[in-house]
């Protein structure tokens, strides 16, 4: 094979494929870790990043999250594939929620393994800053004691910046 054909191929394939899933369920951390690492002597880090809804400082019941179903499971693949090309990862899961979601209960999970703990804390990093600013999914707010829902809750400026720093 011509040397810049596997070069291309290299840049553009994961070396691994990445694990995603949009539900309405809730999720176990632990197991989705464990299953990612179970039989295997190489791995050298697992980090697990679970999102929780707040309370809002008291004020909010609950978080509901919409999406378009083939959109969402389509786009959040894609950056685990990006994610996947970036950093050396043995193993990625991403798990987001919708539905209504009360507080204290899990919305996303991020689990990256790989060899060494920088890589799979970038990737973890790499991926909340995505799902956290560009996921499509649409956040309404069901504030405590209100008949009526809240308002749309967009991303904030500074998780904003943050993504910006992934930008190539």
């Amino acid at each position: 094979m011509d040397e810049r054909i596997a070069e291309t191929i290299a840049e553009t394939v994961p070396a691994i494929v990445p694990i995603v899933r949009i539900q309405a369920e809730p999720f176990d951390a632990a197991a989705e870790a464990s299953a990612l690492v179970r039989g295997r002597t190489d791995v050298g880090a697992v980090v697990t990043f679970t999102g929780l809804c707040r309370d809002e400082g008291g004020r909010l019941a609950a978080l509901e999250l919409e999406h378009y179903p083939g959109m969402a499971q389509a786009e959040i693949a894609r950056v685990a594939g990006e994610a996947a090309r970036r950093f050396p990862l043995q193993g990625l899961v991403a798990i987001h929620r919708y539905g209504v979601i009360r507080p204290g209960e899990e919305i996303v999970l991020v689990v990256a393994v790989s060899p060494h703990r920088r890589a799979a804390f970038e990737a973890a990093d790499f991926m909340m800053d995505w799902l956290k600013t560009k996921a499509p999914f649409w956040k309404r707010e069901h504030p405590l004691g209100e008949a009526e829902t809240g308002g749309w809750v967009s991303s904030k400026a500074e998780d904003e910046r943050a993504a910006d720093r992934w930008v190539r």
